[in-house]
């Protein structure tokens, strides 16, 4: 399970497009949310789009791996398609805050990759917000302020990104993935292989 987390505008989103479009090997997991969606939006290729009533229940009856209130709106990671995907050898990505990055550590520390990314610098960061005008001013004020509290959260993170450019940023993302897919622990069949080659085979 590789998460994504940043602060609104650091660029998680269109990373976790671009390692999607790149790699065969790792699936989305698509939270459910309760806000609106934003133009351009796909229900159930970007987000679920639930009431709250019924995020409510997925959460009474425990079918979210672990899900947060961020900017007075719920979201969610299912958890029924990540095991599914899981179970097929498939890699999961995770676009998630680190409040659900917490919770998912509780559950799975052992199969989860954190990257933080961050933006170069205050002012990017906010013209970021400001160009992809898909809030009004009043949002953009909120998520800024909000960003120093998330930023906060870096330690939390096995790998630190700077997305000063998204190619750069990619290919190191990359870089991460395919160390992490080597290590030892994560290589099924592994020890049948090496059992063959002492004996010969």
């Amino acid at each position: 399970m590789l998460v994504l987390s940043s602060p609104s505008g650091a660029g998680k989103t269109t990373l976790s497009r671009r390692l999607l479009e790149s790699d065969d090997e790792i699936s989305m997991s698509v939270s459910v949310t309760t806000r609106k969606p934003r133009p351009g939006e796909v229900d159930g290729r970007d987000y679920i789009f639930l009431s709250t009533e019924k995020f409510g229940l997925m959460r009474n009856r425990q079918e979210l791996l672990e899900n947060a209130k961020v900017f007075d709106n719920w979201y969610g990671t299912p958890k029924s398609p990540v095991e599914q995907a899981l179970s097929e050898g498939r890699d999961v990505l995770f676009d998630i805050d680190w409040q659900g990055t917490q919770q998912l550590e509780e559950n799975a520390a052992e199969d989860l990759i954190k990257v933080f990314i961050l933006p170069p610098s205050s002012y990017e960061l906010e013209r970021r917000l400001t160009k992809r005008a898909q809030d009004p001013p009043e949002i953009v004020a909120g998520r800024m302020a909000k960003a120093s509290d998330e930023i906060s959260h870096y330690a939390e993170y096995d790998y630190i990104l700077v997305n000063v450019d998204v190619d750069e940023s990619l290919a190191e993302l990359q870089s991460i993935l395919r160390a992490e897919r080597l290590k030892r622990s994560r290589q099924t069949g592994l020890i049948d292989f090496v059992k063959q080659l002492r004996e010969g085979l």
